[in-house]
């Protein structure tokens, strides 16, 4: 059947707007990024912020299990992701877990909620006990990695707290944790420099898989954080190797590839902007936080426009069975991960020119939240609500 001209004009128009051009970047500035930039095209207040986030941590709250964890190998009709047993369940588990501690510190609510409280302690101690034993799945899955990385992340907000209360055993154990994660991940770096979550070329024990850059930029971020704590640092040739993986990928627009396997191929529609579009968040703010002056704020700007903008591209792909089927080869999981990396940018930049992107971000999340005060993003057994909803309320948290 002969396509309707109309489908052809959508598919020229989805090619044609992979990139901004220079006269989109003039348009923008001269709008001052107002027309659809948006999702509800109107002022988000801090009430119906507040009120979501309270309905997500109400969510976490009701969803954690019972020995502190979140998410289980449940659900399982027509699930289309390979993830060989125990281990991968149990990386997964455990990153969904700390992810939503994050979540939950960092929404103040355990401060003034005992109910809350009593579930993020539950899941701290889960992490405690468990982080250290998250290992890769099987030769060509490393899912742990990303484990690692979002444990870092909870790890340093638990340490804060622990120190907020004077808990100096607790801290302690902490800091011992978070430096098991990062020897882990030192284990676990890719021959060439950064992450990847598969080894499908020769399954070594020091990975030979290909680099992904949204990976590796997940644990630069991590990294960054951790090193905030006194006693806590990374190999310097680690971060090096891990930059210089990420760049190595990178197009002159700051559109990343997915992996160092795909760079060759920098016009194929995943490595594209559109494709790009739920990364380059993520590659931006990490090689900011280590150093690099090219991640200007007009950078940083740019991308957020273009998720605004073109958030409507990058939503196709949102609950779809079946990873990058949408156009751009998107995959789901991409929706909320690059938004609360939008996130981590908008924080990055001076208060007047943040506003602006609060309200965007903020009125997306908002309008996307469940009945049930979740949000997903990717059917992924039973994890897919406890990691959407942990990464939409670390979002609003920034927004509020």
């Amino acid at each position: 059947m002969k396509p309707f001209p109309i489908q052809i004009a959508v598919a020229v128009f989805l090619l044609a707007g992979c990139s901004v051009t220079g006269q989109e970047k003039a348009a923008v500035a001269v709008a001052g990024i107002d027309d659809g930039f948006s999702a509800t095209n109107r002022e988000v207040t801090k009430q119906e912020i507040n009120q979501s986030i309270e309905r997500g941590v109400a969510f976490l709250v009701e969803d954690q299990n019972k020995d502190g964890s979140w998410g289980s190998p449940r659900q399982t009709k027509g699930l289309n992701i390979y993830a060989p047993v125990p281990g991968a369940h149990h990386a997964f588990r455990c990153a969904v877990t700390a992810m939503c501690v994050t979540a939950i510190i960092e929404s103040d609510h355990a401060k003034s909620d005992d109910e809350v409280s009593q579930t993020l302690v539950r899941g701290e101690d889960y992490l405690l006990k468990e982080l250290p034993k998250a290992r890769r799945a099987a030769g060509d899955a490393i899912y742990n990695v990303w484990t690692h990385g979002y444990g870092i992340q909870a790890l340093t907000r638990m340490h804060a707290r622990a120190e907020s209360q004077k808990n100096d055993a607790r801290a302690s154990d902490i800091r011992q944790v978070i430096r098991s994660q990062i020897d882990r991940l030192e284990r676990y770096e890719s021959v060439d420099g950064g992450w990847g979550y598969y080894d499908f070329r020769y399954q070594t024990a020091k990975p030979s898989s290909s680099s992904i850059s949204f990976t590796t930029a997940t644990m630069l971020v991590a990294f960054k954080e951790a090193e905030e704590i006194e006693g806590i640092d990374v190999p310097d040739k680690l971060i090096e190797r891990a930059i210089d993986s990420i760049n190595r990928q990178r197009k002159h627009d700051n559109t990343y590839a997915y992996g160092e396997y795909l760079k060759m191929t920098p016009m194929r529609g995943i490595n594209r902007a559109g494709g790009s579009l739920g990364r380059s968040q993520a590659c931006n703010i990490a090689l900011r936080m280590w150093g690099d002056e090219t991640i200007t704020d007009d950078v940083l700007e740019e991308w957020l426009v273009r998720l605004g903008k073109r958030n409507g591209w990058l939503s196709i792909g949102r609950k779809r069975p079946i990873p990058h089927e949408a156009w751009f080869q998107v995959a789901g999981y991409f929706y909320y991960y690059g938004h609360y990396y939008a996130a981590l940018c908008i924080e990055a930049l001076p208060q007047e020119k943040a506003e602006k992107h609060k309200n965007m971000l903020a009125g997306i999340m908002i309008e996307l939240q469940e009945k049930d005060g979740s949000w997903w993003d990717y059917p992924f057994y039973s994890y897919h609500q406890s990691y959407g909803t942990a990464f939409a309320v670390s979002t609003l948290v920034r927004c509020r």
